[in-house]
């Protein structure tokens, strides 16, 4: 797709999904966050009945009279995109119509940005490749959302300039993510998963930030049978594939349900909610029934759309 059309689809996201990404943030969103933060709002003389563990012994030193603290809920959420950047996830070794992994990847974490602005959430966002190339601290606004999608967008097709034999690095991602973020938060990993060694460090944010896990996948049908060129795009390797024999698409086939098979299995033990988004997908309606209705426990399981 071209930079210029993909920009005026992301532009219009507000008007056509306005309903949707109120469901999205001011349902569903909030009830994962409910409870899991407190913050001080004021402190009041001690009544009867009162829980002593909240007793504020400074404050009653310092009048002479028991006081107690009162907390209220945390409200205000912070959604934070890891987005990755990296050759990989733009399609350059079979040559398809529609959207690539990446720009499927950037409209659903512009649809996210907006939805977040609906309802008054700070957003931010990382993007990167095998090192994290650029940080979006989490504010609220729109110069703030399309500052984002400005500079996402110039990684759309200067793929070449960034070849890496290393890949992307999910683990600096979410490392980076964990130094970033101070209070509990939503991460959303918007990625392929070409990556290795991410396992370990994805278990470490699950323990302190609700994460979301979404694997953009491209068709895994080949284009034709016969003899095809296969490029990796990270290191512009080719060769050539006898896509027509049997045991060729087997292998294929077993590859791809191997890879979606661990990246599952990781993100159940990790307790990370996971959702496979194929490039072929509505990115809105595919959100809407993925987050609608759920508890975070039921969430948690929901597997492909």
């Amino acid at each position: 797709m071209e930079t210029s059309d993909l920009l005026r689809n992301i532009i219009n996201l507000p008007l056509t999904s306005s309903g949707l990404a109120e469901e999205m943030l001011a349902g569903n969103f909030s009830s994962i966050f409910k409870g899991q933060g407190m913050e001080f709002d004021e402190a009041r003389h001690y009544e009867p009945g009162d829980d002593i563990r909240s007793i504020d012994w400074n404050a009653s030193a310092r009048f002479g009279y028991p006081f107690v603290k009162m907390y209220r809920e945390e409200r205000e959420l912070t959604i934070l995109i890891l987005l990755d950047i990296s050759p990989s996830m733009h399609r350059s070794h079979i040559a398809r119509q529609g959207l690539s992994p990446y720009e499927q990847g950037l409209i659903s974490s512009a649809l996210i940005a907006f939805s977040a602005e609906h309802t008054d959430q700070r957003f931010g966002a990382l993007l990167f490749d095998n090192d994290i190339e650029k940080v979006f601290p989490p504010r609220k606004g729109r110069k703030h959302i399309m500052s984002f999608v400005t500079s996402a967008l110039q990684y759309q097709n200067n793929i070449q300039q960034r070849r890496s034999q290393y890949g992307s690095d999910i683990t600096s991602a979410l490392t980076g993510a964990q130094r970033l973020l101070k209070k509990r938060s939503l991460v959303i990993l918007i990625s392929d998963f070409y990556s290795v060694n991410w396992e370990h460090e994805l278990g470490n944010i699950c323990r302190k930030h609700d994460v979301i896990a979404l694997r953009i996948c491209d068709s895994k049908e080949l284009p034709f049978p016969g003899l095809v060129t296969l490029e990796d795009p990270e290191t512009g390797v080719r060769i050539e594939a006898p896509a027509g024999l049997d045991s060729f698409k087997e292998s294929w086939e077993l590859w791809h349900q191997e890879k979606s098979t661990h990246w599952e299995s990781t993100c159940r033990k990790c307790g990370a909610a996971f959702m496979e988004l194929s490039t072929e997908a509505d990115a809105p309606s595919s959100l809407i029934r993925f987050f609608g209705s759920r508890s975070m426990g039921q969430y948690k399981r929901r597997k492909k759309l």
